[in-house]
């Protein structure tokens, strides 16, 4: 199962270093933030990544390209055959697709995007900003035995995020853009998506979070798997300064 991650947007309210490059790109312990979510998804077995790029993409593209070579030892033969011999390598089984959709595509346009790469199979998707110790088999689990369009993770954190409105049964009834209530659950990203997810997606111009949502939402299509444990986005520079020192002590998120 293929797992598309968001990461082509600019990135404005972390403008201190987003002006440099993508926030998805944005270190944490040395790492991008990209990085500790293939993590995540790396520790139960799920390696074939689809990045859908915009601002700065090839950033992105750079840094894996560079991959390989800055994770293993290298012989440079610098005689006349230019042999260059790679030993010892220490990176994971990824395969990492990365796709440009677009500077200014909205996030339901840039999941319409990478559909020809999907191959009408289901597949995973979540947002190149945020991390949590989130079980992706057990979010797997829930997606098969309820059978809806999408599966999104809903977690609790403070408020400025957009709120779920959640029945007895964990169907999501409402999905609200963004609202200042505290203690709510909201989206977490780290979802499970079917393929008849992008008949819902119109074109570049479409917010996934909004009309395809509330619409998939008001027909009983998406399933709230609630995920109690830690998560947290990377949405300002305050943010990023608390997940650095998370890093250097507790490491929350570090599943593997």
């Amino acid at each position: 199962m293929k797992v598309v991650i968001l990461a082509g947007g600019f990135g404005t309210r972390m403008s201190e270093e987003s002006h440099l490059k993508p926030k998805p790109m944005i270190e944490i312990g040395g790492e991008p933030i990209l990085w500790h979510i293939m993590k995540i998804y790396s520790k139960y077995g799920f390696n074939d990544f689809i990045i859908c790029c915009g601002y700065k993409g090839e950033i992105i593209k750079q840094y894996f390209y560079n991959y390989l070579l800055y994770h293993s030892d290298v012989t440079f033969d610098l005689s006349d055959s230019g042999k260059i011999e790679i030993k010892n390598t220490k990176v994971e089984p990824w395969k990492v697709s990365v796709i440009d959709t677009g500077l200014h595509t909205m996030t339901g346009g840039r999941i319409k995007r990478i559909e020809k790469y999907i191959g009408g199979e289901d597949f995973m998707m979540t947002y190149g900003d945020g991390v949590g110790d989130v079980d992706i088999d057990a979010l797997l689990k829930a997606h098969r035995e309820r059978g809806k369009c999408v599966t999104i993770t809903a977690v609790k954190p403070s408020g400025r995020f957009g709120v779920l409105d959640i029945d007895e049964s964990g169907n999501v009834v409402s999905f609200a853009e963004k609202k200042q209530e505290h203690e709510s659950w909201i989206n977490g990203g780290f979802m499970v998506l079917r393929p008849q997810v992008f008949d819902s997606i119109e074109g570049d111009e479409m917010i996934f979070e909004r009309e395809p949502m509330e619409s998939l939402s008001a027909h009983g299509e998406v399933f709230a798997y609630k995920h109690r444990g830690f998560w947290k986005c990377m949405d300002t520079l305050s943010d990023k300064n608390q997940l650095e020192n998370l890093w250097q002590t507790t490491s929350p998120w570090k599943v593997w």
